[in-house]
């Protein structure tokens, strides 16, 4: 067994945390400003597809991305996703009409189908396994932190510039995480060359079944973020919020200060009740933010969501490495992200289709989205077994 004193904080680690907030901060500032952006050029019924589009295309990339992560390297198909943010930046002003925004959002969403994969592979490369936990929050505190300062930058520039300006501003930080990747060691020991028939895809090469209980939690807990992602600029402005991003910004400065411990917690006391508490915390945020009819109200569900999805996340993104076989662990990565963006695409779709700009009905949705959430905690206390005893052995 590797040292438990292994340097897990030196360059190598440190590049990939530096460009994975600088890609999370390049597609999220876009978001707050893209339902109002939408309505503008007249596609206002079309917003739950902004999140859904993304979500789909991110989906369906998962299972390329995770072999060609376990085939290619992980640092070429993470340079796959930043690149995708860069053009897809400077094509925003382009394509100007609802159908254009549309397919951009739908390539946009290939860029967040390979990257994270890719990551998570490439951290576990370079990190013991006895402190997957700690690793992953950290760099999830690294991703975070590019999504809490994205919308808030995003909106600043927006307010003082133009939308124009933001765009391009988006596609100058993809850039920025382009050129960090190029100094990374790439982690894979056999690559292969890329061939045609590597994109062949099997049922068996789609979904890794060991980290299946995982994957469920994923799904179930993300929808709510898909509704949050579509509605929160909406409700933020209905409150009287004038910087959009601010939400957002909230609880991801929430989600970082708790990152600091959740993954170590996870690795020290077992996924399954740090895993357990985040769920909790995600059903009362919820709560607050449907009941919320004050500024004050909104940020502080915006700081409760947060402090969960800060506990949540590493716990989740350590369960499904502890279950994946080392060989197939993009494969099982991409399983748990295919998951991922399934719940925030259902979230949206359903949040969007609903809410039909009729504000009134936020908050139903989000009571909505805490009972999802509530399934997801009694399916963690019906679920099989069988994996916890394997995981025990790995994080003691």
């Amino acid at each position: 067994m590797v040292k438990t004193d292994h340097p897990i904080y030196n360059l190598q680690f440190g590049l990939v945390c530096l460009s994975s907030l600088l890609f999370s901060a390049s597609f999220n500032m876009l978001i707050p400003e893209l339902p109002a952006y939408l309505s503008s050029i007249g596609g206002a019924e079309y917003k739950g597809l902004i999140i859904a589009l993304f979500t789909l295309t991110a989906g369906i990339s998962r299972p390329f991305s995770g072999r060609l992560t376990d085939t290619l390297g992980r640092v070429p198909v993470m340079a796959v996703g930043s690149i995708v943010c860069f053009v897809c930046g400077f094509l925003y002003p382009v394509l100007g009409t609802v159908s254009g925004f549309l397919f951009l959002r739908l390539i946009h969403g290939f860029s967040t189908g390979f990257k994270p994969t890719a990551t998570a592979a490439y951290v576990a490369d370079i990190v013991p396994r006895e402190r997957w936990g700690e690793a992953l929050g950290f760099h999830g505190l690294c991703f975070s932190t590019g999504l809490a300062i994205g919308p808030a930058i995003g909106s600043t520039i927006k307010l003082a510039f133009s939308l124009n300006a933001l765009f391009y501003t988006s596609s100058l930080f993809a850039l920025m995480s382009i050129v960090i990747l190029m100094n990374m060691k790439e982690t894979l020991n056999i690559k292969h060359r890329f061939s045609l028939s590597i994109l062949k895809i099997s049922r068996r090469d789609i979904i890794a079944v060991e980290v299946l209980p995982a994957a469920v939690v994923t799904f179930l807990s993300y929808i709510a973020y898909g509704a949050i992602l579509t509605l929160i600029p909406d409700w933020g402005e209905h409150l009287g919020i004038i910087n959009k991003g601010l939400f957002f910004m909230v609880f991801t400065v929430a989600s970082l200060i708790i990152r600091f411990v959740s993954g170590k917690a996870s690795d020290k006391y077992g996924r399954i009740h740090v895993i357990n508490t985040g769920l909790i915390l995600l059903v009362t945020s919820l709560l607050i933010v449907g009941y919320a009819d004050t500024f004050a109200g909104l940020m502080l569900g915006a700081a409760v969501y947060g402090v969960a999805t800060g506990i949540l996340s590493p716990a989740l993104n350590a369960w499904t490495v502890d279950m994946s076989h080392p060989e197939y662990r993009g494969k099982a990565m991409a399983t748990m992200y295919i998951a991922l963006e399934a719940g925030i695409g259902v979230g949206a779709l359903f949040s969007g289709w609903y809410y039909q700009d009729v504000i009134a009905r936020i908050p139903l949705i989000m009571y909505v989205s805490a009972g999802i959430t509530v399934i997801a905690l009694a399916y963690m206390a019906f679920r099989p077994k069988v994996n916890d005893e394997q995981q025990a052995e790995i994080i003691s």
